[in-house]
C-alpha cells in the first residue's frame, strides 16, 4: 500500500489526472516513478493515436493534437522549465542566471523555445509512420529518465525549490537502474517478438540513453548544476530530440 500511495503522489506531482482527495499524498519519493508515469503519458498517446487514424485524420493533425495533448496532461509543468531555462541561458551574467530563471515571467528566448521546440515535436512524429505506438509509448519514459540522471549526477543549486526534494529520492546513479532496464526491457521485447519493430527500437535504445545523458550534461555545464527549470528541460528536450533521431529510422 506505501507504494501505491508514492505511485499515487507521483502522478498527481508529474500531471494533471485528479486524485482523490482521501488520499494522502507525500512528493518526497515522485522521482522514482517519473518514468513509469512517462510511459503511462505515452501509453494514453499511443491510444489516441491509434482512435485518430481509425476515424482517418490525417498524419500531420493527429500529431499536432498529441503534442497539445502531451503538454495538457502534464499541465505543462515541463515546458515551463524550458522556457524559464532558455531565459534564464540568455542572460550573460552567470550569477543572475538563477534570479532570472526564478521570475514567473516569460521573456522572448523563453517563448522562442518553446515554440521552436513545439514544432521539433509535432513535425518529427507527423514523419514517424512505422511503430508510432512504441514510439509515443516509449520516448516519455526516456524524457523522465533524463530528469532522473540530472538529479542523481549533478548538484542542486538552490537550497529550495520545486526540485530540492527530489535529491532526497534519486541519491545516485544506482537508483536510476531500474528505470532504465524497463526501458530497455520493453524495447527488447519489442525487438525479439516483433521484427518489423528493430530498426525504431534499436535506435529508440541508443538514442534515448545516450539524449538522456548529454541533455543534463549540457545544463550542467551552462548553469553549474541544476534547478527544478533544468529538470522540466532535460525532460522536453530529451523527448523532442529523439523524435528527431526517430525520423531516421
Amino acid at each position: 500500500m506505501p507504494l501505491l500511495r508514492r505511485f499515487i503522489a507521483s502522478i498527481a506531482f508529474y500531471t494533471c489526472i485528479p486524485i482523490p482527495s482521501f488520499w494522502a499524498i507525500e512528493f518526497g519519493t515522485v522521482a522514482r516513478f517519473a518514468p513509469i508515469v512517462g510511459l503511462g503519458i505515452g501509453g494514453g498517446l499511443a491510444l489516441l493515436d491509434w482512435g485518430f487514424g481509425t476515424i482517418g485524420m490525417p498524419n500531420l493533425t493527429r500529431s499536432a493534437l498529441l503534442v497539445a495533448l502531451w503538454i495538457a496532461v502534464t499541465g505543462g509543468l515541463h515546458l515551463d522549465g524550458v522556457m524559464d531555462t532558455a531565459d534564464g541561458l540568455a542572460v550573460t551574467d552567470p550569477k543572475r542566471r538563477l534570479e532570472v530563471m526564478a521570475d514567473s515571467h516569460t521573456g522572448a528566448f523563453g517563448a522562442i523555445a518553446a515554440v521552436v521546440l513545439i514544432l521539433l515535436k509535432t513535425v518529427a512524429l507527423a514523419e514517424i509512420l512505422k511503430c508510432r505506438w512504441l514510439i509515443l509509448l516509449l520516448v516519455p519514459g526516456w524524457g523522465r529518465w533524463a530528469q532522473q540522471i540530472a538529479i542523481a549526477r549533478y548538484p542542486y543549486l538552490k537550497l529550495t525549490g520545486k526540485g530540492a526534494f527530489h535529491k532526497q529520492a534519486i541519491r545516485s546513479l544506482f537508483d536510476t537502474l531500474p528505470a532504465l532496464f524497463l526501458l530497455l526491457g520493453l524495447s527488447l521485447a519489442s525487438f525479439i517478438l516483433l521484427p518489423d519493430t528493430r530498426p525504431s527500437m534499436l535506435l529508440l535504445s541508443l538514442g534515448g540513453a545516450s539524449i538522456a545523458l548529454l541533455i543534463p550534461a549540457w545544463f550542467n555545464r551552462k548553469v553549474g548544476g541544476q534547478t527544478g527549470d533544468t529538470y522540466g528541460a532535460a525532460v522536453e528536450w530529451t523527448e523532442a530530440l529523439l523524435l528527431v533521431l526517430l525520423t531516421l529510422a
